[in-house]
């Protein structure tokens, strides 16, 4: 008992210590903490997917005055613009995700969200009805990506989930977003939110870098790529003149004028077209981004993607915080929480993402 209570104080540091009070352009919060929620997101309808609506949000003072009406604040180049990928797999991430960023956003209303589904699903009607159920003042827009853009392009990676084309979409945010919007912070759906959004929003982007995201410039970079790449001197001397570092793409800032015009989208695209012939890596979209980006990437603080705490990509195992800050964690690797937290079989780390799940399976059946 006193080593449980020893663990149970100890969380609690840890937690306070992590995260700040909730910023005050929230204006009214749950009266309770909600629930893990429950119920398999494998049957993919609508009666699985029940959440309880977010509570209000507006800006906080010292706001820069929103657009009148959100057709046109859709291309605002001066609101924070967000591309989130939105399917029925991550769903419940996804909810999660735009939760943690209204709670702590200093000026919630300024924040604008595009989310990206699959032509495939045929359920971008359903998604955004869920959302604008869940979030009713959210300023928002649904996209269809057509797959076939990408389908023939990805090659088989170490884990199933990675192959899906929806993790390709942020190739095309250049193509897919109003061409007024100038930069846009691209977010994964397994990762939560917990200090401003602004701060990251504010990140320069130095010299010629198109992308900002955090660095880790003391992993092993050789293992994103196979031996034959590079063994191949014609392919590996791409790095050659670059000091190349690991950055994860699930949290990026990118300036998309400098992407339009840099055709970034067919360089990445390239890179695809040779690993279909020559396999030179493993992991799923990641690798193209750092064929064509890493060394050229503007540094941003490593609190900003604390990711990672999904385990690794076959195992999954737990993990715990890295040392150091953190204003936003990242659930990377296979394990995802809310599946763990179903299967009764949850990480340390899960917890700290219970706080913002909005699932209720029981949402309509409590009414009566």
């Amino acid at each position: 008992m006193v080593g449980f209570r020893f663990v149970a104080s100890l969380l609690f540091v840890s937690v306070s210590l992590l995260f700040p009070p909730f910023c005050l352009g929230i204006r009214s919060l749950p009266t309770k903490e909600i629930g893990a929620g429950g119920g398999s997101l494998s049957l993919w309808s609508d009666e699985q997917f029940r959440f309880d609506e977010a509570p209000g949000y507006q800006n906080g003072n010292g706001c820069p005055l929103k657009a009148s009406n959100r057709s046109s604040s859709s291309g605002d180049p001066s609101l924070v613009h967000i591309a989130m990928t939105l399917d029925y797999e991550y769903l419940r991430g996804s909810i999660a995700a735009v939760y943690s960023v209204l709670t702590h956003a200093s000026c919630p209303e300024n924040v604008f969200f595009h989310f990206i589904t699959a032509e495939s699903d045929g359920a971008s009607e359903r998604l955004s009805r869920l959302v604008k159920s869940t979030f009713p003042s959210l300023n928002f827009q649904v996209y269809i990506f057509k797959e076939d853009k990408v389908i023939n392009l990805i090659s088989s990676s170490i884990r199933q989930a990675l192959d899906n084309p929806l993790n390709y979409a942020r190739n095309y945010l250049g193509d897919l977003l109003d061409s007024r919007i100038e930069r846009v912070i691209y977010l994964d759906s397994d990762l939560v939110v917990v200090d401003d959004i602004q701060d990251l929003w504010n990140t320069n982007l130095t010299g010629k870098s198109v992308i900002g995201a955090p660095e880790y410039c003391h992993a092993d970079f050789t293992k994103y790529f196979t031996d034959r790449f590079w063994t191949d001197p014609t392919l590996s001397q791409v790095f050659k003149s670059r000091k190349t570092c690991y950055f994860n793409t699930g949290v990026m800032v990118m300036n998309l004028v400098k992407w339009r015009k840099g055709n970034y989208r067919l360089r990445i695209e390239k890179w695809m077209e040779i690993q279909k012939t020559r396999r030179i890596y493993e992991l799923g979209s990641l690798p193209p981004f750092l064929l064509v980006f890493a060394g050229t990437v503007e540094p941003i603080d490593h609190s900003w993607n604390q990711h990672g705490l999904g385990g690794d990509n076959v195992r999954g195992i737990c993990r715990s915080l890295h040392p150091g800050p953190a204003r936003l964690l990242h659930w990377s690797g296979k394990g995802k929480p809310w599946v763990r937290l179903d299967s009764k079989t949850p990480c340390a780390v899960d917890s700290l993402w219970v706080r913002y799940d909005l699932y209720n399976p029981f949402k309509d059946r409590l009414k009566g």
